[in-house]
């Protein structure tokens, strides 16, 4: 099964529509969403505070800036293609 960390903070509106993304992505590959606030962990704060939101779709890592509905899919599609080899 694929596994996701999501990166984020509180009031986020960018975190907010690239969540909607993996939501809908959820419906066709099975998985399981680990939500992260970045404030409730130093090493998470440090390293995407600048980049948030972070998604991480089994090692396939996207940032603020690369995530899209395109992006997030080929990330699934990879993801779910290792899981079945």
């Amino acid at each position: 099964m694929i596994h996701i960390n999501f990166y984020t903070k509180e009031n986020c509106s960018l975190c907010d529509e690239a969540l909607a993304l993996v939501e809908m992505l959820q419906h066709d590959y099975p998985c399981t969403l680990e939500m992260r606030d970045i404030y409730s962990n130093d090493n998470w704060l440090e390293a995407y505070h600048l980049s948030i939101p972070v998604v991480n779709i089994d090692g396939i890592e996207l940032n603020c800036e690369e995530i899209s509905f395109e992006t997030l899919e080929a990330a699934f599609k990879e993801a779910h293609r290792k899981h079945k080899a």
